[in-house]
């Protein structure tokens, strides 16, 4: 494999899922040697982890943003929802 683990923070969400994908067809394909599919599946691993961590961080940057009546966004946490037990 020509990428380094050690490189994954440098990548887009988009980039990384990209490379995620190519992984699970080649792990699938059934194709690959044992120690090049544990590789694989260790670098799906990481990169697995990255697209979960970078999915959060933009989940709560979005859940901060509200929107006032007028329109207006602010950094205002998102009001809690009111509980109907």
């Amino acid at each position: 494999m020509a990428k380094k683990p050690d490189d994954i923070s440098t990548l887009s969400f988009e980039k990384a899922l990209a490379e995620l994908e190519e992984i699970v067809q080649k792990l699938e394909s059934g194709q690959a040697a044992l120690e090049d599919s544990i590789a694989l599946y260790e670098r799906g691993a990481a990169l697995k982890a990255h697209c979960e961590k970078t999915l959060k961080s933009a989940q709560e940057k979005i859940e901060k943003i509200v929107v006032s009546p007028n329109g207006d966004t602010g950094g205002k946490p998102k009001a809690e929802k009111a509980s109907f037990d």
